[in-house]
C-alpha cells in the first residue's frame, strides 16, 4: 500500500503505464464537477469510480481485499479515515465475488491513516483496506476510486 499526495503521483509512474494514465486522470480532470458514476478511462483496464457520502463509524464495517484491480483512491473533498492491514492467514467473513471482485474480512485493521483532499491510497491485492471511516464525527466525502486491471 501507498499513501501520498497528487503532487508526487510522478514518483510512481515506474509502476506502469496504467498508474501513469491513471494519476494523468486525476490530475487533469474536473474531479469536483463530476457526476457520482463509473468513467471509463481505458476500457477495463482502467476505470473510475466517482462516489460521495458520508463517512461512518469504523465499529460498523469490515476490511476489503480485491484480486483483479488495484485501487488508487483519491479524496476530492472531505477529510476520512482508511484502515488497513496485510492479508496474510485471515479468514474472510464474505467470501471472493468474482464478479465485484472483493471479499470481506471481519477483523479491525492494525493501521488506520487520515486522507484529505489532494492525498491518495494505492491498495494492492494482499492489501486489506476499510475505507470511509469518519475522523471524529461524520463528513460528506467525495472520492474517486481508479480501478487498474492487475493484469
Amino acid at each position: 500500500m501507498i499513501l501520498d499526495t497528487l503532487q508526487n503521483a510522478h514518483l510512481y509512474y515506474r509502476l506502469g503505464v496504467k498508474f501513469i494514465k491513471a494519476f494523468e486522470y486525476l490530475a487533469q480532470t474536473d474531479l469536483a464537477g463530476l457526476e457520482k458514476g463509473k468513467y471509463e478511462i481505458d476500457g477495463t483496464n482502467i476505470f473510475a469510480i466517482v462516489n460521495e457520502y458520508d463517512t461512518v463509524d469504523a465499529a460498523t464495517e469490515q476490511m476489503e481485499s480485491h484480486k483483479k484491480y488495484i485501487d488508487v483512491q483519491y479524496i476530492v473533498s472531505g477529510s476520512e479515515l482508511i484502515g488497513h492491514d496485510f492479508l496474510q492467514d485471515q479468514t474472510p467473513s464474505k467470501a471472493y465475488d468474482e464478479t465485484a471482485d472483493y471479499q470481506l474480512f471481519a477483523g479491525h485493521p492494525v493501521f488506520f491513516s487520515r486522507l484529505e483532499k489532494g492525498m491518495f491510497a494505492i491498495f494492492f491485492p494482499g492489501d486489506l483496506h476499510m475505507p470511509n471511516i469518519q475522523v471524529s464525527t461524520p463528513m460528506p466525502v467525495k472520492k474517486v476510486v481508479i480501478k487498474i486491471a492487475v493484469s
